[in-house]
């Protein structure tokens, strides 16, 4: 009985081998033809083909941003940054009135932090995000006359008008009237209460609150009651041209803030005589929003050893170290699969790749951070992204990644992989899965364009913002989500002498026989 129980089982794995052999013969998964080696697991070190350096970016395009900064940011590995703020302010309402004999209260200006509300037994608490630094600063808010084209008249008024980050100093000729200052100042994470003339409160969430001249917006405002000046949109805009912060630190530190402009407001309150009894004085509000133009203008002071580097990177075999920050900060460009010897448009490599014919199961560059370099722990970027260069658009593997619908903490973790920290905290590496590229480079014969790495302060934000100057290779723009960032990290390049942590490639594939 045992006999005839043990033969069928017998014939059973003897047909699995056999039919495994077979399948065997029709697909193989094997090593690295290229490079002389074999790796039974089917990876390709395709490390010693990349080339990459970093470059300083020029003046880069600052209105139209997704968000602003505003403050003094001195980053541990990169410097001060100092960011000021122009701002064009809008109407709430066109032709407003204000009743009979109307005279300004107060007036604040009011930039939201990025927080989180939790309200447990009526108290309300807030957790703040993207605030950098912990030491005062000095902010100066002033009327400005400068004013701010919405279309470039160099296009025949057809495309928007580009704002720089380097104009600064452009900027400041325009100045008026002082509306505030405020020194010693440092983002907190408490909230406002505002009360009602019936001791209704209103909460406010963390922000920058100043309070501003009122004989200014008395005059600016309230007494200009039914002038054409208030009548519409653009002749606001032309008549009350913006407000500027300007902002400086008593030390090499300081205190910085990334706030939401459309979530931001000048609020006048005033008082004005009843219709009926002109003895009563009845209460009332009138907001300016932040709906313009907003631009960022930047002052950066990089390290001498860090400036030489982003100014005269080697293009030709790449280099140790890769430089990112954000602002108008730096970038790096990577450049896949090495030289094109032959002159016939592909580089060599690639070209052998394609012969080839492999099926591309996952492919991944992998960044390691230079430790010795950067100071580790909060300071260090959470993500950073790469991007097509000569197109300024996103990979095949962004609109791929099934994390996409995520809150952009951990959204596009796949593609864009999050910082991987050690068990002290510092960040080691950051793994950029870009399969879908890579193998519509070998299989689809898709253009070998060179990659731009930047660090994000928003990985899901798709806009873009324009240098004043295009630099080679393609550097025409960048993601608007770094120009919002003051983070910076400094990684390990394809030149390294230190060939563990040396900028990766890795190519898991299978190749039909």
């Amino acid at each position: 009985m045992k006999i005839k129980n043990l033969l069928p089982i017998t014939g059973a794995i003897f047909f699995i081998i056999i039919a495994f052999s077979s399948c065997q013969e029709d697909i193989s998964t094997i090593g690295s033809e290229i490079l002389g080696t074999e790796t039974p697991n089917g990876i390709l070190d395709e490390s010693q083909t990349i080339i990459a350096y970093s470059r300083k970016l020029g003046p880069v395009q600052s209105n139209r941003l997704p968000a602003y900064q505003l403050g003094v940011y001195n980053d541990p590995v990169y410097g001060k940054s100092t960011v000021n703020l122009l701002s064009q302010l809008t109407l709430s309402s066109n032709d407003p009135k204000f009743g009979d004999s109307a005279v300004v209260d107060s007036v604040f200006v009011y930039l939201p932090y990025f927080s989180t509300a939790t309200t447990a037994d009526t108290v309300t608490t807030y957790a703040l995000d993207s605030i950098y630094g912990s030491t005062p600063i000095n902010i100066s808010i002033s009327s400005s006359n400068y004013f701010l084209r919405e279309y470039d008249p160099n296009s025949g008024f057809q495309e928007f008008q580009n704002y720089y980050s380097t104009q600064g100093e452009t900027f400041e000729q325009y100045l008026d009237t002082e509306l505030a200052s405020v020194e010693n100042f440092i983002p907190t994470r408490n909230g406002y209460v505002l009360y009602k003339d019936t001791d209704e409160e209103e909460k406010i969430a963390p922000g920058l609150r100043v309070k501003l001249d009122t004989t200014f917006f008395q005059e600016k405002i309230l007494d200009m009651e039914g002038a054409p000046e208030l009548r519409n949109s653009n002749n606001f805009k032309d008549y009350f041209r913006g407000i500027y912060f300007k902002v400086n630190s008593p030390t090499n530190n300081g205190s910085l803030f990334i706030f939401d402009a459309t979530e931001s407001y000048i609020t006048i309150f005033y008082s004005y005589n009843n219709e009926d009894n002109s003895e009563i004085r009845e209460n009332g509000t009138f907001k300016l929003n932040f709906n313009g133009i907003n631009v960022n203008t930047f002052e950066n002071e990089l390290p001498s050893p860090i400036q030489n580097a982003v100014e005269n990177p080697n293009i030709q075999t790449g280099n140790e170290n890769l430089y990112l920050r954000g602002g108008d900060g730096i970038i790096s460009i990577v450049e896949l699969f090495g030289k094109d010897n032959d002159n016939n448009g592909v580089a060599d490599d690639l070209e052998t790749l394609r012969d080839k014919k492999w099926l591309i199961n996952e492919a991944n560059l992998i960044f390691y951070v230079n430790q010795d370099l950067m100071v580790g722990g909060a300071t260090e970027p959470e993500r950073i992204i790469i991007y097509d260069l000569k197109n300024s658009n996103v990979l095949a593997d962004y609109n791929l990644d099934p994390t996409n619908g995520l809150p952009p903490v951990d959204a596009l973790s796949n593609h864009y992989g999050k910082l991987q920290r050690g068990s002290d905290g510092n960040g080691e590496f950051y793994k950029i899965k870009i399969t879908n590229h890579i193998s519509n480079l070998i299989n689809k014969d898709s253009t070998n364009v060179p990659l731009g790495v930047v660090v994000s302060q928003n990985v899901l934000t798709r806009t873009t913002a324009e240098l004043l100057n295009p630099m080679e290779p393609f550097i025409e723009q960048v993601p608007t989500s770094s120009v919002v960032s003051p983070e910076g990290t400094i990684l390990y390049g394809n030149a390294t002498p230190n060939q563990e942590k040396r900028l990766k490639l890795q190519i898991y594939y299978t190749e039909p026989n």
